[in-house]
């Protein structure tokens, strides 16, 4: 089982795109998608806004989508070419707690590729991806503490300077470093990056 994370520095970056257009162009894996969400007094780290993510009775939920339409994250997931997709949702700071069920779900299940930062606390996975946008000023702290275990950069291509703020990036010197333009977010280079990675891994054993 290979595992691939991506993450990224604020919400609405591409994270998600980016999970979506590896699916696609790597369809000779058999996906297992899953998107982390943390919620907080009612707002949602997705989109700052008020939210059904909470649960009602728990600190914590995973569901598995069913549907293929495209309109949810998961649902853009299984639309890929996942071959199943799991939405886990989480009080900030409890994602410890839903890690024993979605371990159990994932392992020797096929290939996985995971949708968060903060889930770099509990795997170590074969390969990390961090999208970066220099237009969005907000930087997550989870992306910066994880910054130095990035494998590769997706990097907005913007003509003016980024937007944040005393964000140093030595911890990515020397790693890849792969330009897209939206709407696009994905390139050959980058899946002939993660493609090589994935086999690299199966070759291990």
């Amino acid at each position: 089982m290979a595992l691939i994370v991506i993450g990224g520095h604020s919400r609405s970056v591409g994270k998600t795109s980016v999970v979506a257009g590896l699916i696609s162009a790597l369809r000779e894996h058999d996906w297992i998608a899953v998107k982390i969400t943390q919620y907080g007094h009612g707002i949602c780290s997705a989109n700052g806004a008020a939210c059904d993510c909470a649960t009602a009775d728990h600190s914590w939920a995973i569901s598995e989508e069913s549907d293929h339409s495209g309109e949810s994250d998961t649902s853009r997931f299984l639309a890929a070419g996942a071959r199943r997709a799991l939405w886990v949702r989480t009080e900030q700071g409890r994602l410890a707690e839903a890690m024993p069920e979605l371990r159990r779900r994932i392992t020797g299940s096929g290939d996985v590729i995971v949708e968060s930062n903060s889930v770099l606390k509990f795997l170590r996975p074969d390969l990390y991806l961090t999208v970066l946008d220099p237009a969005t000023a907000d930087f997550k702290t989870s992306a910066r503490e994880f910054l130095d275990q990035a494998d590769a950069v997706v990097l907005h291509e913007r003509d003016s300077a980024p937007a944040w703020q005393a964000v140093s990036f030595k911890p990515v010197a020397g790693r890849p470093v792969f330009r897209i333009t939206p709407p696009a977010y994905m390139t050959k280079e980058i899946v002939e990056f993660v493609r090589l990675r994935v086999v690299a891994h199966a070759a291990k054993g």
